[in-house]
């Protein structure tokens, strides 16, 4: 199924409203729905022998209101439409946007070849769209709201991405050239300042913590253009991972949204912004009910940031993380599936100054217990320089190492690489997980593009359809290593393995490199596995 996230803006050309371009999101309000007895129930029910006590419901929250009227005619002035002009030179695309370019570009109808029709199109595409034709000015339209009555606003990265000029339409028509104070790749946010003679209508932010799974939203924008467009809906899920990024923790809405949508608000039953719509799941672009919006909690904190310097200072300790499943707990030996696995550890970054280890399972931050995917976001909300306590797993044993927090660059530059060491030659095969390894020689690291210092073995070949096959491990992928030993040789790969099953370990985890970088891969260890 397909994602469409998020909808970026396209140009609306020629083409009429359908070409409007404006992005999409889906965000949650809270208003406490009523818990109604069915009518059946108001009765006494006599016991059934042998069952249970029936579970107590919570108390019963506030039913649907009879309009949501009120409440919209004071929110309305507050949520603006985002336009902007960029101008697209041959050659660029356009706009650059996932969704633009060619999808979007007229195309040649398909005339007989030889035609004069063809020959037609096609000398006037080359014009229009060739090397040597004129600039042009590409618009597109998104949501924001005014959170301050002297003229700052809020919208999505991605409305005002690329642009030249920004304008702003209030509820009442008044456009207003805006001007951008700041942005944030990472989280798609953007925050824009207008100057106006008189204070401006404006919405404040909720505690969008405190939504709950059913609670009422309201999401106003400007779908398709069309300004001014209120939608409800529930909160359907909350803490979503749509894999946009490092810091995903979308509310999900089944409030109706719609490209044009994107950077506008979605408010709780107290008039309370608690999401800004973002993106949508949908296979045909439009509304399906399944929409994502950013929390407040997580954006009131980048948009003051936006608001004083212009840019995002996030904390950061320099490690790569993935979620302990059970697989890997069972092979780290651990009773329960928690925590943040550490598979790779930055140089003279924060964690390798305090002597984290790449196989330590980050459980606790600060004393409350995390799981891997809540771990950067969490981190990115420390200052830099604060030292954190972070409760780790390893080996068996809890630990409570100090760790002080640093800057997140914005360009890691790879370190350089140790000299090679010395290995055996050799392969082995381990039919029961599916490949075979190899050493890194100077014939592997040429067929495989590795690099001078690459430690640990090679897979060489992979069984089809066997478990490493299912696993996504390909020939040139790395090992480093298994049960968080370091692996020198194939002949350790198999010492270590054979270690494990001695062991009655279920599962064994290996430590695999690729282009994508590290990452820890468990393989069911039976009895006739690793042979």
């Amino acid at each position: 199924m397909p994602l469409s996230v998020p909808a970026f803006p396209r140009p609306f050309a020629a083409l009429g409203l359908a070409s409007v371009l404006s992005l999409v999101a889906g965000g949650a309000v809270r208003a406490e729905p009523a818990v109604l007895p069915h009518p059946a129930a108001t009765a006494p029910v006599a016991p059934v022998p042998g069952a249970s006590a029936p579970a107590r419901l919570p108390a019963p929250g506030r039913g649907a209101p009879d309009s949501f009227a009120d409440l919209a005619a004071r929110l309305l002035p507050a949520v603006v439409n985002v336009s902007t002009t960029e101008t697209v030179k041959p050659g660029d695309g356009d706009g650059g946007d996932e969704d633009g370019g060619g999808e979007d570009a007229p195309q040649i109808p398909n005339f007989p070849q030889g035609s004069p029709f063809e020959k037609f199109f096609h000398d006037f595409m080359n014009r229009q769209h060739g090397p040597d034709a004129a600039p042009r000015k590409m618009q597109a339209l998104g949501s924001g709201f005014i959170v301050d009555p002297s003229g700052i606003i809020v919208t999505n990265n991605h409305v005002i991405r690329h642009a030249d000029q920004i304008t702003v339409t209030l509820q009442d028509n008044t456009v207003l050239k805006a001007r951008l104070l700041g942005h944030d790749d990472r989280t798609d946010l953007a925050v824009l300042r207008v100057d106006s003679p008189h204070p401006l209508p404006s919405v404040t932010f909720g505690d969008s913590d405190r939504a709950r799974v059913g609670d009422w939203v309201l999401a106003i924008g400007n779908p398709f253009g069309l300004s001014g467009t209120v939608t409800a809906g529930i909160v359907s899920s909350r803490g979503r991972n749509i894999d946009q990024g490092p810091y995903d923790d979308f509310i999900q809405t089944d409030a109706p949204i719609n490209k044009g949508n994107s950077g506008g608000p979605l408010f709780d039953m107290q008039g309370e912004v608690i999401g800004i719509n973002t993106a949508i799941f949908s296979p045909s672009g439009g509304s399906i009910g399944i929409g994502f919006s950013i929390p407040s909690a997580e954006a009131r904190g980048i948009i003051d940031q936006l608001r004083r310097t212009g840019k995002v200072s996030r904390g950061w300790i320099g490690v790569r993380i993935q979620d302990v499943t059970q697989d890997i707990a069972d092979g780290l030996g651990l009773k329960a599936a928690h925590g943040a696995l550490i598979a790779g550890v930055e140089p003279k970054g924060p964690a390798a100054n305090a002597k984290l280890q790449t196989g330590d399972v980050i459980q606790s931050l600060g004393g409350k217990d995390i799981d891997g995917r809540a771990l950067p976001r969490l981190m990115a909300d420390v200052p830099a320089g604060q030292v954190v306590t972070l409760g780790i797993w390893r080996h068996g044993r809890t630990l409570a190492v100090p760790v002080t927090v640093g800057a997140l660059p914005e360009d890691m530059s790879d370190q350089p690489a140790p000299k090679p060491e010395a290995k055996p030659q050799g392969s082995v095969q381990l039919k029961g997980l599916g490949f075979t390894v190899g050493a890194i020689d100077d014939v592997a690291r040429q067929k495989y593009n590795l690099t001078e210092g690459q430690k640990g073995v090679v897979i060489t070949a992979t069984a089809e359809d066997g478990p490493a096959a299912d696993r996504g491990l390909h020939p040139g992928d790395v090992i480093t290593e298994v049960q968080q030993s370091e692996v020198a040789a194939p002949a350790d790969l198999r010492r270590l393995v054979d270690a494990a099953r001695a062991q009655h370990r279920r599962s064994v985890l290996f430590l695999v490199q690729n282009g994508d970088g590290l990452r820890w891969v468990p393989f069911p260890l039976g009895e006739e596995n690793g042979k």
